[in-house]
């Protein structure tokens, strides 16, 4: 006797717990300036895409990160300000983490700009300010700016929408200039 296990073809019925609206706005704007690591990626000048895991803050409506002028994320960010981040993180112990994903402008501020010695004289940059990285004549932060929408996987999904159907389920987004107000 053999056992076989029948796939069904159906789709289960749609949740009834849209994701979007003002509260998973509020949502991704929460979790943007509660996490801490993302992943970062640019495009070299000849056109190759790079991309490296990156510790952040979120200040006043960007997200800020350390690095050299001189490395790959500094030439790509000086070459183009176009880049695209994730922020992977775990709501559920198993499953695909969650995530935040966005295209966004990338500018390089030098250490000495006065915006960046204003946030690091009031404590808002010592996340990714410290170990000695303001001491480095090389240094460079890196203001990432959300263009348009962010988009997510996880939050403001239920957890049986995600057990049940992960691939049609979990999707949302959220006009990034609504999120940039909310998480400062």
């Amino acid at each position: 006797m053999t056992n076989t296990t029948r796939l069904s073809t159906t789709t289960p019925e749609p949740s009834d717990h849209p994701i979007g609206g003002v509260q998973h706005t509020r949502r991704v704007a929460s979790v943007l300036a509660s996490k801490s690591f993302a992943t970062l990626a640019t495009v070299s000048e000849s056109g190759f895409p790079h991309s490296a895991g990156v510790v952040y803050v979120w200040v006043e409506g960007s997200m800020w990160i350390h690095t050299m002028r001189s490395s790959r994320k500094g030439r790509n960010v000086a070459h183009e300000l176009r880049v695209a981040i994730t922020v992977p993180y775990r709501r559920l112990p198993a499953g695909p983490p969650f995530t935040l994903h966005f295209q966004a402008r990338a500018v390089l501020v030098a250490m000495d700009d006065p915006a960046v010695r204003s946030l690091v004289d009031a404590g808002r940059l010592k996340h990714i300010a410290g170990h000695g990285a303001l001491d480095e004549p090389d240094g460079v932060f890196v203001r990432v700016t959300p263009t348009a929408t962010i988009h997510s996987y996880g939050p403001g999904a239920r957890t049986l929408d995600l057990i049940r159907d992960p691939l049609h389920s979990g999707a949302g987004s959220a006009p990034a200039v609504d999120v940039m107000k909310m998480a400062r």
